[in-house]
């Protein structure tokens, strides 16, 4: 029987952000103690360099499944009224390579990475954390939003976007949906410089955020980069925080928040303190103190994917 097409309405009702956020901290764990193969990402460019075509390929032992996410990047498409980000997952039995299921991968890639900024927010930040600053103003910035404030006691939002009036439409949008008091700020230093939570969620290729701008205590999730060349954060930042993430082999290759200050020589590898799930399971320390500031630098992983994929797939087959 062909595999059937899980589209982004389904997913959305079987994988809501409350279900994903724990999904995402067993896939970490699961990675940590060695049971996920986790290839680096293939990318092909077009030719003009006007889209690309991305193949992530990943493997879980103890579930016995396997998968793949092809997905094509055009961000042009903002301007023309079609997602930038556009594929599928293929889910496949792992011991006789039967094709399970397909998903939309636009929508299991919004909602498992911003659950997996959660895991980080609970693992690494302050507890007492109570101002979100969010950078970008797009899906993910949304999707932040919720993931955060369902593990930290959010009382303030504030929002900067390149663009104001995306800016102004999210906090509309958004605003009868929480309680807690939400604001777009004129610049990016006046959301983030007493933000104990940041969230970089944009397509920037230069740094938005500087470390004089970071408050003692701060938890940034890096999200938006995952490119050698490209940034959000300035290389001071990452100097002065300790670095998480969520698979070494992705850091050392695809992060330009790491990879451009690595460059200059103000780091080394050893500035990469552990994968998240090392911390998860006890492999690695995490927060030491209340005056650290710490980031996840996330780059999104295939078996972040496969895990989602799974999850729903058990939820469908077992009614």
């Amino acid at each position: 029987m062909d595999p059937a097409f899980i589209n982004k309405e389904k997913i959305t009702s079987l994988l809501p952000m409350q279900e994903c956020i724990p999904v995402m901290e067993e896939m970490f764990s699961s990675l940590a103690r060695g049971n996920c193969m986790q290839p680096l990402r293939s990318i092909f460019w077009l030719p003009g360099k006007k889209g690309l075509l991305g193949m992530m390929p990943g493997y879980d032992r103890y579930h016995e499944v396997m998968g793949i996410k092809v997905i094509s990047v055009f961000h042009a498409n903002r301007h023309e009224g079609h997602p930038s980000h556009q594929g599928v997952v293929i889910l496949f039995d792992a011991r006789q390579g039967r094709p399970l299921m397909m998903f939309d991968a636009q929508e299991i890639t919004a909602i498992r990475t911003a659950a997996a900024s959660a895991v980080a927010t609970k693992i690494l930040s302050r507890e007492d954390s109570e101002t979100l600053a969010i950078i970008g103003s797009g899906e993910q910035a949304e999707r932040h939003i919720e993931s955060i404030s369902l593990v930290r006691k959010i009382k303030q939002v504030n929002i900067w976007g390149r663009n104001e009036k995306n800016a102004r439409h999210l906090m509309e949008k958004i605003s009868t949906r929480y309680s807690f008091n939400i604001f777009v700020k004129e610049d990016a230093r006046s959301a983030v410089v007493n933000a104990d939570i940041i969230c970089t969620v944009t397509s920037s290729t230069q740094p938005l955020i500087t470390g004089e701008w970071v408050k003692v205590g701060a938890h940034i999730n890096a999200v938006g980069s995952s490119m050698p060349n490209a940034r959000e954060l300035d290389s001071n930042v990452i100097l002065k925080s300790k670095l998480f993430t969520d698979c070494y082999e992705s850091i050392f290759h695809e992060a330009g928040d790491f990879l451009i200050p690595k460059n200059e020589g103000i780091v080394d590898d050893s500035h990469v303190k552990a994968e998240l799930g090392e911390v998860i399971v006890g492999k690695k320390k995490g927060r030491e103190n209340s005056d650290e500031i710490t980031i996840f630098k996330s780059l999104g992983i295939a078996a972040e994917d496969i895990f989602s994929c799974w999850h729903i797939y058990q939820k469908i087959e077992n009614g």
